[in-house]
């Protein structure tokens, strides 16, 4: 085991940034790290070296129950209702009046293979318990990281795919668990733009840990995508930028070794969750 640096704790993990519920940074408004001790205590399980199946799956289970659960209560319309419940029966006071989730919404729930194989299909089930099912689809997107000779990430390659056809007026919704360079995204995000056709209403990027890079990139090149994840790790940064709110300094903030993987991250999830090293 390698003994891992003693080294300036990161101010990303402290609940004392907390907001309304969400770590305070100044990326900007579509960006959502919804950090708190109770989602952080999972995720440094699910990223710990001791962890394994079947815990690993149980524990991205309930990270992206809870995920998908406030990107539906914040991102997706709602509407009023007006509803009779089983107090109906005794009293003409029996009756629910308020705003719901409006079932007409629909969406597009994409699993990229294979990391989002699992958040996708918890999402996919969560949107279906709250949202007509007729409106609700699930695409797939088989895809992985292009490289050069260095290691570095070059892009991403889709090299099979299993959609629905237009995304046009629905909510384009991408659970994979590791924000890295946004390669990923922006080749699948390229894919609907120019093969499925159709504007959707709006793009979400569910995540559980996003480093400044992949922030930086999608804010870039997809500036209409909204970003929620639980963790912002930037462990290859200077100490002094790891004491500032997250997004001071942009241009010095690093979350990737020199292969483009997340520090202190989680490893290769897509791996970890299919239990290929084991």
């Amino acid at each position: 085991m390698v003994q891992a640096p003693d080294r300036i704790v990161d101010v990303a993990y402290s609940s004392a940034g907390l907001k309304n519920g969400e770590l305070e940074h100044l990326y900007g408004p579509d960006v959502h790290i919804l950090s708190d001790p109770y989602h952080l205590s999972l995720l440094e399980r699910l990223s710990s070296e001791s962890t394994v199946q079947p815990i690993i799956n149980h524990l991205v289970t309930t990270l992206y129950r809870d995920l998908v659960a406030a990107v539906v209560a914040r991102e997706f319309p709602t509407c009023s209702v007006r509803s009779n419940t089983r107090m109906i029966a005794h009293t003409p006071l029996g009756v629910f009046v308020g705003e719901i989730v409006d079932p007409s919404t629909q969406v597009v729930c994409v699993d990229i293979a294979r990391a989002g194989m699992l958040p996708a299909a918890v999402c996919f089930d969560a949107f279906n318990h709250v949202l007509d099912p007729a409106g609700v689809r699930q695409d797939h997107l088989i895809m992985n990281r292009v490289v050069d000779d260095a290691g570095q990430v070059v892009g991403a390659r889709i090299f099979g795919e299993k959609t629905g056809g237009d995304v046009h007026g629905r909510v384009l919704v991408f659970p994979d668990p590791m924000g890295a360079t946004g390669s990923s995204l922006k080749k699948a995000i390229d894919y609907y733009r120019t093969q499925a056709g159709g504007t959707p209403s709006k793009i979400i990027a569910m995540n559980l840990i996003v480093t400044p890079e992949f922030i930086q990139n999608v804010r870039a090149e997809l500036p209409e995508v909204v970003m929620y994840a639980f963790r912002i790790d930037r462990g290859m940064s200077p100490p002094e930028v790891l004491a500032t709110l997250p997004g001071t300094h942009p241009d010095l903030e690093r979350g990737l070794n020199a292969t483009q993987y997340i520090v202190p991250g989680a490893g290769g999830l897509g791996e970890v969750i299919n239990n290929v090293f084991v």
